[in-house]
């Protein structure tokens, strides 16, 4: 029997417009959009559900860390640097809120983005070595 958590299922995101939401997350990002009403939009992206639902109006699911810097709370993952600047460009392209490609002193690179509401991403072209090994 296994005690310990197998893998992070599902996401939730604060948005303005559910059905605008939605629609972005399936232009720009090739999201499959399996639920849609009024309150909340069930996306699939990357292998997570990621429940698109109806702020009060101004919140994201980013922090401001202890030295004042608004945060991502969450990193997706490429496989490597070819992928990280094709996707990059492949989001500019779509006219996605794309910051610059970044190396932070760890291994490989990354680059933040921003949803139509403001939520911000994180994009690092290392896979984990546990998913590496599933995917081979």
């Amino acid at each position: 029997m296994n005690t310990s958590f197998i893998r992070v299922g599902t996401l939730y995101l604060p948005v303005h417009h559910v059905e605008r939401a939605a629609n972005w997350y399936e232009g720009k990002l090739d999201a499959a959009v399996n639920y849609l009403d009024d309150k909340k939009a069930i996306i699939d992206l990357a292998g997570l559900s990621l429940f698109l639902v109806k702020g009060m109006g101004g919140e994201t699911a980013n922090f401001q860390d202890a030295e004042g810097d608004v945060r991502f709370s969450i990193t997706f993952e490429v496989d490597g640097a070819d992928e990280l600047e094709c996707l990059h460009k492949k989001l500019q392209d779509k006219g996605v809120h794309v910051g610059r490609i970044e190396e932070r002193g760890h291994p490989g690179k990354n680059f933040v983005f921003h949803d139509m509401d403001g939520n911000m991403f994180d994009v690092w072209s290392e896979l984990s070595p546990t998913y590496r090994k599933t995917k081979n």
